[in-house]
């Protein structure tokens, strides 16, 4: 296996964007027609996958397009308030370094996105980023990786924190690596059989030094 380039998602695996967007989710509540959630029941939805979720919302399929895309407008206002996860920017500067080509793929607005990492002095570590992906679309993506930069299954890696990010990785035949810290659990990722799991940042590194050895 060579790896050459390392995909990331953006939302709960850089950005520590959770909790914002639950606020957010929940003050649109009324208009799209579905009940707002505590914050105990918010940490029970961890365990859930990204379709079970939707599934227990109960909000009506048609509404959800137009509700992500609010909810990353609104998500846009706060974008430079909030912070990489903790230890998540030393990270990603210590694998740039090493040789790879780094990329995020979201279903986040790119100006988002952008304007995230320009205040978090991050833009420099990543070759491109692809947003506008629909939720569960992110395998189209990937797929378009293989073309643009000439390469196969095994020089991708993908990194996620849902098991949605699990399912598109899987659908492109790329290795994924899912990490515990953002929006689905260590268990309902695990239920999902990710090539590797992780459970704190420096984690990464040490995945990336073992790549680099074989």
């Amino acid at each position: 296996m060579t790896i050459k380039v390392i995909v990331f998602d953006f939302d709960g695996t850089i950005a520590d964007t959770r909790e914002a967007f639950v606020k957010i989710l929940n003050n649109l509540s009324g208009e799209f027609g579905y009940q707002p959630v505590s914050e105990q029941e918010a940490l029970e939805l961890k365990n859930l996958s990204s379709r079970e979720i939707i599934k227990q919302s109960q909000i009506s399929v048609v509404k959800i397009p137009l509700l992500l895309r609010r909810a990353k407008v609104e998500l846009g206002k706060e974008i430079t308030n909030l912070k990489p996860v903790e230890e998540m920017a030393k990270t990603v500067e210590e694998i740039s370094k090493k040789g790879y080509q780094l990329g995020i793929i979201t279903s986040n607005i790119k100006e988002n996105v952008v304007a995230f990492l320009e205040k978090n002095n991050l833009e420099t570590a990543f070759n491109f980023i692809y947003s506008g992906t629909s939720f569960f679309g992110k395998d189209k993506v990937i797929n378009k990786l293989f073309k643009e930069y000439q390469l196969r299954a095994e020089n991708i890696v993908y990194v996620g924190d849902e098991t949605r990010d699990i399912e598109a990785a899987k659908k492109s035949g790329v290795k994924v690596i899912a990490v515990s810290w953002g929006f689905n659990s260590e268990a309902v990722l695990a239920e999902y059989e990710p090539d590797y799991l992780v459970n704190e940042p420096k984690a990464l590194v040490e995945l990336v030094n073992n790549f680099e050895k074989r």
